[in-house]
């Protein structure tokens, strides 16, 4: 029998957060995906949400475990500090970036604090009139996770639920 990783303890308690506000009707949970990359030897898991199927904008919890750290942890490497890389991508539209960007990073900077790094991207279908455009925001803390942040992970889908609130509900 071998012990559970760091990765697999952490993505157990993520998980089971996000089905939880799933079951209780405060999150749906659209896409979910556990991948193994072998050419990396890295792990990727993803689980999406939306607050109600009608709405447009989506989080996107992703975490994940390099190889360099699953090998440390495993080895009992005790000069390495293993861990997982946590990043939360929020999935909206804009029609005027120029105006809504700025909004959008000024409402998430007020809901999520100083901490995350957020970053936008814009992107649209050549072609397509009127232009919407799609914006994925990333927002990035900058360092590792491990069990010792499982306690925060009800604030952080906390505030993913409040930034979805607020991309939804200004659309009026």
């Amino acid at each position: 029998m071998f012990d559970p990783t760091i990765y697999e303890n952490v993505k157990v308690v993520l998980e089971g957060a996000v089905y939880d506000l799933d079951l209780n009707g405060a999150a749906l949970v659209t896409q979910r995906s556990d991948q193994l990359d072998m050419s990396s030897m890295s792990r990727t898991y993803k689980i999406e949400f939306a607050r109600m199927l009608d709405q447009a904008s989506r989080a996107e919890l992703t975490l994940y475990a390099h190889l360099k750290d699953l090998a440390a942890e495993i080895l009992e490497q005790t000069s390495a500090s293993p861990g997982c890389i946590l990043e939360v991508r929020l999935r909206t539209t804009v029609s005027d970036p120029e105006k809504e960007c700025p909004e959008i990073a000024k409402a998430l900077t007020r809901i999520w604090g100083s901490r995350p790094h957020i970053k936008q991207q814009l992107s649209y279908e050549f072609g397509s009139e009127p232009i919407v455009y799609r914006d994925e925001v990333l927002l990035t803390f900058g360092r590792k996770i491990d069990e010792g942040q499982i306690d925060d992970f009800p604030v952080l889908i906390g505030h993913a639920l409040d930034s979805l609130k607020w991309l939804d509900g200004r659309r009026g």
